[in-house]
């Protein structure tokens, strides 16, 4: 098992699971976070610390459709290490639902 980012993170991205992770295994986009499943220990503790809820074990990704997601940007977007800054806008995307057609963006973040 693994955990996973889901859209609830996209225009969000708290970033307070960053600080709890002990393995560094978050990498960043323009506008949400990935795990990489290979690097995930499966510990479990950045889940309690979305806000958002955006982190939701792998066995709750019904058609695989976020462990593609991670997988495939988590090896294009920098790792990151250290919490950042999110959005000015992040409150007003906390409650917006299916983000990732119309809010996604596959370009990286700034990492740290």
């Amino acid at each position: 098992m693994t955990y996973l980012v889901t859209d609830a993170c996209i225009r969000c991205k708290y970033m307070d699971c960053i600080e709890v992770c002990p393995v560094d295994c978050f990498y960043e986009g323009e506008n949400m976070l990935a795990i990489h499943p290979d690097e995930c220990i499966d510990c479990g503790v950045c889940e309690p610390e979305c806000p958002v809820d955006a982190i939701v074990p792998d066995t709750e990704d019904d058609n695989g459709k976020w462990l593609v997601i991670n997988t495939d940007f988590a090896a294009k977007w920098p790792n990151i290490t250290l919490k950042g800054v999110p959005p000015a806008d992040a409150d007003d995307f906390k409650d917006v639902k299916d983000k990732y057609e119309q809010h996604f963006s596959e370009k990286p973040g700034e990492g740290s």
